[in-house]
């Protein structure tokens, strides 16, 4: 019997995501999946870090409102049949990315239509926002099932973790400063063993739909891990 077939689709900013889906899909890969990766790509080059702190609250508030940014075509065959689809992006300002949002407005009902589709979120810890727009965006698409979310979130602590991603974004250093702050706030993004466990609910992703479960019918919003490192 052959793997299940399945399609991700992604953006990832400041690399985060996509160090997530590498592991994820060796995951997948290793319980017999079929797996296609489709990364997005912003017709408008997206500078990470943004570079200043005027430019960055410019640019959290026009993401706020969610401002569309246009993304370059996408391969032709991924518009077939799939198993499921795999949409992955990281929040931003409380929404998918605007790279994601200008995805759905183009192809989005010609790719999701009758799919069922699973949302992974990297994030600081904002995401049930991002996940009932995105939500809405895909059923208005035709999805057929939209499963609760993989969510990753930055595992430093509030309101470290935000001041922190502002100053990286502002084309600060703050964790590799030697100062009071770095105690509270020493990487950027995700962990290590984060990392490690997108492997692990890849393979348990890859399994469960091979036993003939649906990825509605599970649950991926993973803890915030104490490793910050």
């Amino acid at each position: 019997m052959s793997g299940k077939r399945i399609l991700v689709v992604s953006y990832s900013y400041s690399h985060q995501t996509r160090n997530l889906l590498k592991k994820m899909i060796i995951g997948l890969e290793e319980s017999g999946a079929d797996v296609t990766w489709e990364r997005l790509i912003s017709e408008q080059e997206l500078r990470f870090p943004i570079g200043t702190i005027p430019s960055t609250i410019l640019m959290m508030f026009q993401t706020f409102l969610r401002k569309r940014f246009p993304v370059k075509p996408v391969d032709e065959k991924i518009f077939t049949e799939w198993d499921l689809i795999v949409i992955a992006g990281p929040t931003w300002s409380y929404n998918p990315s605007g790279v994601v949002l200008s995805f759905l407005d183009r192809d989005g009902e010609r790719l999701f239509s009758g799919q069922e589709v699973l949302p992974l979120i990297s994030c600081r810890g904002y995401w049930r926002v991002h996940f009932w727009g995105l939500k809405s965006l895909l059923k208005k698409c035709g999805s057929l099932t939209v499963a609760d979310p993989i969510v990753f979130k930055h595992p430093t602590a509030e309101p470290w973790n935000t001041i922190g991603v502002f100053l990286k974004l502002a084309g600060k250093m703050p964790e590799r400063g030697k100062g009071w702050f770095r105690k509270f706030y020493p990487k950027y993004g995700h962990s290590r063993k984060q990392i490690e466990t997108a492997c692990e609910v890849g393979r348990i992703l890859g399994r469960e739909l091979n036993a003939g479960k649906q990825a509605a019918e599970l649950s991926f919003e993973t803890p915030i891990p104490t490793e910050r490192i």
